[in-house]
This record gives structure tokens, sequence and C-alpha cells, in this order.
């Protein structure tokens, strides 16, 4: 799975670049797909419910109904029935492309698997949903996808009598089973929002909305679409003949001429087979998990900061279980951490002054300790400090597993430090870098700016530096001697030179000799 996803990766991360340009981190399209569809889905169920109003819901009316909104009511009937259809088109590529972000960037395995899996049946649903639709129009686009929907039904022999035979020759469709059709196109959608809302439902935090200004560009770019190039139907459907001239809608209909080609059986074979496949991408091959988090008693006075900051709901607040006189204790649920090691930035107690043995914070990685990470720490400032004179600006470069490997742009005097995560960074490693005399400067990196594999480690990252979430960076570290640089893993040129650039203005403050003694005088 490694050797497909790297050329995909790096594919994906430089059209994310482009989009950055003129939409920003937060409002690129490309990392909104989720919130997107969710957004279109209501563009659709608005713009139905007008046409609704409008549709004549008998066989004979049904088609003269849909003309009448789309010539005559143009201005707001056939505006409002090309925003259901290009909404839904938009829909189906907004899905589209936000399983193959989350498929390529390895977003759907471990924890995530449940979102992955509950993903499957939101695909069915919206082309159940999509495909109806176009039966109601009842021209011989209609038609056509009409009856190869009911053959390709009637292959399991789970009816009586073959539903196709209701499209066998004029008059042999009733209202009856033309209300039935559209009944399927109501309840559809109802079932897709309801699937829509279980795969999100174990999601902490989740966004549902996009961007307002996104949201807004997205309506008035479908809307100026509609106006452009108004959705129209064939001609009237007609049992009596078969439709030999169509323009089919590839965004739903892309299998209908392989249905034609191969047959029901080998659809079916291909769809089932398709979707148990994707479904079972999760576990191929098994995810070797770390251990999960551990909440140490001794050290946990129940602030909830952890629970807070977990992304993936994975520590919950408990009634105290020790006897100490705290109300709560934090939970980690094993089966749903993943060990990015946030909750152990959140933690008040994770801190490096402490001049004990053994470093013990209220919550840690067994596999990870934040005693590791000071120890770690320590080494990177030593060697820095070694390889150039004291003159010499020091920087270092704490990053994450998903971003540039820290490693890779280390100079003579720049030593990096990787984590699991960059919020598991506590904000006092930052104080303890500049205030024991380590380094002149600090860099924070990691992942693309709202694009955080462990969804908010820059974000917290962030509001921590910026005071806006505990725990706060203190105001007496010298935010001149501070510096973000969100990267991608390539965008490594990227991140050296704003490591160049970083030296540069280091050397340009005051003498690091003169200013060490001051730094380290206020760290004691």
């Amino acid at each position: 799975m490694t050797s497909i996803r790297r050329p995909l990766q790096t594919a994906f991360l430089f059209l994310d670049g482009l989009f950055d340009r003129p939409f920003g981190p937060e409002w690129n399209p490309l990392r909104q797909m989720g919130t997107l569809s969710f957004y279109l889905f209501w563009i659709v169920a608005v713009s139905g419910i007008y046409v609704y109003i409008l549709f004549d819901t008998s066989v004979a009316g049904a088609y003269e109904s849909v003309e009448y909104m789309t010539h005559e009511q143009w201005y707001l009937g056939g505006v409002m029935r090309s925003l259901h259809r290009y909404g839904s088109d938009a829909m189906v590529v907004t899905m589209a492309l936000h399983l193959t972000r989350e498929f390529i960037f390895d977003r759907y395995r471990d924890v995530r698997w449940f979102t992955w899996f509950t993903g499957v049946p939101i695909i069915w649903f919206l082309y159940v949903s999509g495909v109806s639709g176009y039966w109601l129009v009842w021209d011989q686009l209609a038609q056509y996808i009409a009856i190869a929907s009911m053959e390709w039904l009637d292959w399991l022999g789970i009816f009586g009598k073959p539903v196709a035979n209701n499209f066998l020759t004029r008059g042999s469709l009733g209202d009856r089973f033309f209300t039935l059709l559209l009944f399927i196109h109501i309840f559809g959608p109802l079932f897709l929002l309801f699937i829509m809302w279980i795969h999100v439902l174990r999601v902490s935090q989740p966004r549902i909305n996009p961007p307002r200004g996104l949201a807004i560009g997205v309506l008035l770019m479908l809307t100026v679409l509609s106006l452009a190039k108004p959705a129209v139907s064939h001609p009237p459907a007609d049992l009596g003949t078969t439709p030999t001239e169509l323009g089919l809608d590839w965004f739903y209909m892309v299998l209908y001429p392989a249905f034609d080609a191969w047959g029901p059986g080998a659809m079916w074979a291909l769809a089932v087979g398709v979707s148990f496949f994707v479904a079972a991408l999760p576990w191929m091959p098994p995810l070797k998990k770390p251990k999960a988090a551990e909440v140490h008693l001794d050290f946990c006075n129940g602030c909830t900061r952890c629970f807070l900051d977990c992304p993936f709901g994975a520590v919950t607040m408990q009634p105290r279980t020790d006897g100490r006189p705290f109300e709560q204790e934090a939970v980690v649920r094993p089966d749903l951490c993943t060990a990015c090691g946030i909750c152990v930035g959140a933690c008040p107690t994770s801190t490096p002054f402490r001049r004990t043995e053994k470093l013990t914070t209220g919550i840690d990685l067994p596999d990870f300790s934040l005693a590791h990470v000071r120890e770690i720490t320590v080494k990177a400032m030593e060697k820095a400090r070694a390889e150039v004179p004291e003159t010499e600006p020091h920087i270092i470069v704490f990053g994450c597993d998903h971003g540039v490997d820290p490693p890779l742009v280390e100079r003579p005097g720049v030593r990096g430090v990787r984590l699991p995560c960059i919020s598991m960074l506590p904000p006092s490693f930052i104080d303890f870098v500049l205030s024991r005399g380590g380094a002149d400067g600090v860099l924070i990196t990691g992942c693309r700016e709202c694009d955080c594999f462990n969804r908010f480690g820059d974000r917290w990252m962030m509001e921590r530096i910026a005071g806006e979430r505990d725990p706060y960076l203190r105001e007496r570290v010298p935010r001149e001697r501070l510096r973000v640089s969100w990267a991608a893993p390539t965008d490594r040129a990227k991140l050296e030179a704003a490591v160049e650039r970083f030296q540069g203005e280091l050397a340009a403050l005051p003498d690091t000799a003169e200013e060490a003694p001051r730094r380290a005088a206020g760290g004691a």
C-alpha cells in the first residue's frame, strides 16, 4: 500500500499547494471535501423540496410539470431544478475525492475504521437517491435507466413477478407504481442523511460545515452554472419505443453502458465485490498499533484538558477512584487511542523543569514517554552547541511523524526532534529550551496548516502559543526566538529555507553570549 500511496500523496500535496495560494489553508476546497459533501446534501435537499412542490406525481403529468418549471418558471423553478441536478453531481465528486484523500493519506485505519466502513453504505444510498431522481422526470433517459435498474433488481429473484414488466408497453406503468418510485427518491436521501450522521457519530468534535466563505462561493458557482447551462429533459418517455440517443449523466450512470454489455450478474458481482473490498481496506494489512496512553493518578488532578484535546475521543472523565481530593480522573479507552501524544502535551504536569529523578506526568505514552522527549531534547541542544561557536545561533526544530522529518533539515547548529504529533510538545518545552540557554531559537513544524494527520495538532499548538488554550506558552518566552513553519513531507526545501532565514534573524538579535545568562537566570 505504501508504494501506491507515496506518488499519490506527492500529487495531492502538489495540488494542495496550488489551491492554498488563492484560497488559503482553511478555505482550500481539497481539504474540505467531507464538509462540502454535507453542505451539498442540504443544497440538494432544499432545492428538491421546491421542485417537489411543483411536481405532478402522475405518470401523465410528471414530464409536463418538469417542463413547466424548466421553461415557464425558469427564473426560480428552472434554477432550483438545475441546482438539484448539479448539486447532486458535485456531491458525487466531493464524496469520491474525500474517500480518495483519506485513503491516500492513510486516514482510514486504526480508530478511523468505523468512519471509513460506514462510508460504503453512504455511496450506495447516494446512488440510489440520484438514480431514482432521474426516473421521476419520465423522459427517455428516465425510461432507459428505470428499465435497466429494474432488470438489475429482477436478476436477484426477490420479487414475486419481474418488476421490469411495469415498463413493457404503453400504459403498463400506473400512477401507483410511479408514486412508489417517488417514495424511493424521497426516502433514499433520508436514509442517506441517517447514515451520514452515523458516519461522524464516533468522530470527536466533527466538522460538518465548510467555512462560510467557501460555502457561499460554492452556492454562487452552482447558481451561475444553473443559469448558464440549465438542466433540460430528453423527449418524453414512450414505452412503445426504445431510446437510441441519450445524454447520460456520467456521475451517476457510468456503469449503465457496462450493464448493457455484461448483464446484471456481472454488475452485481462487480458492485458487491468492490463494496466488500473497500469496506475491508482498514484491515488490509492489519495495522500494528502502539501502546495506548496511560494515566498516572498520582499526577492527575482531573483538570479535563486531555479530555478536551483528544482528537479521537479516547479520553473520558470518570469519578475518582483513588480517594484523592479531586472529583474526576482521566480514563483512556485503548481501542480509540492512536498514541498521538496530544493528551501529553495538554497535561499541566507535563513540564521538563521538574527536578525529579524520573519525569512523570498525569498522562503519558509508554512507547514514547515525556521523559524520553526531554532526554532527546537535551541531547539535541548539546549537539547543536557543540557544532558551532557560542556566538552563532543554535536552533532546535520540533516536528512530527507526518510532516518533514526534522533531522532532514539539520545543519551545523541546528538539531531536530521528532514527535508522534507536534501537539505532544508541551509549551513548557519551548520555555525550557530557550530559558536554560540550550538554544537561541525554536522552530515548530508539522503537517501543513489545516491538514494535521491527527486532526487538531497544528490548531492546538497555535492556540497554546497564542495563549488561547491551556497549557499556555508563558509570556516571558521571547517570541522573536520562536518560529512556526508548517511543512508536508514534500516541503523540505520550504522548511530548509525557513531554518536558514531564522538563523539570519537570530544572528541579528543581541549577542548570544550576552543573552544566554539572562535567559538562564529567567528559567531558574
